[in-house]
């Protein structure tokens, strides 16, 4: 059995502009790519995240890590229907290929630390994406684990959480952006 070092990464935070940079595809699965993944994976779980984009630890890859526990999603049925998707799932090279429903709920964002806000995202989405093992797959999923795919997938297109704020949202944190992007300077 090989055993691999991880690391811990620095998130980056609003301001920093790989953040509106759009992902670029990954050409094939190999062992940095692995080994990105499994440093996203600690990073997100060191930083008490459910998602984290490659854009987000200032890389361009379309790559993205996201685990939501058990438990963790109030949407009724949820957990049931997403069973049989296995967490951390990581998602090379990902698109949304159907949406159906919508929710709204409180969002946030690990590159936008103490800011939160409502977002309307679809209830359900289906996800084709290339796995660890070069292979593509696809999988549906609900509630939060479909917002999480939704919201890493926006950062692979360098499309922020703010953006989705309405624009009394963005007047009530706008203080926070601020000062957010004058620390990014």
């Amino acid at each position: 059995m090989v055993e691999y070092m991880t690391m811990k990464l620095e998130i980056k935070t609003y301001g920093s502009d790989i953040l509106r940079k759009a992902a670029r595809p990954v050409p094939e699965i190999t062992d940095d790519i692995r080994a990105l993944a499994r440093d996203m994976i600690e990073t997100m779980h060191d930083a008490d995240g459910v998602g984290l984009a490659a854009e987000q630890i200032g890389r361009d890859e379309s790559i993205c890590v996201i685990d939501v526990p058990i438990g963790a999603d109030k949407t009724k049925g949820a957990d049931e229907f997403n069973a049989g998707i296995a967490m951390p799932l990581i998602l090379v090279n990902p698109e949304i290929t159907a949406r159906e429903g919508a929710q709204r709920g409180n969002e946030g964002c690990l590159s936008f630390p103490d800011i939160h806000g409502q977002i309307t995202r679809s209830m359900q989405v289906t996800v084709q994406y290339t796995d660890l093992d070069g292979k593509r797959q696809t999988a549906t999923a609900r509630g939060l684990l479909a917002r999480a795919i939704q919201h890493e997938l926006d950062h692979l297109a360098g499309t922020l959480m703010i953006d989705r704020f309405s624009q009394l949202q963005k007047i009530a944190v706008g203080g926070k952006i601020r000062r957010l992007a004058a620390e990014c300077q």
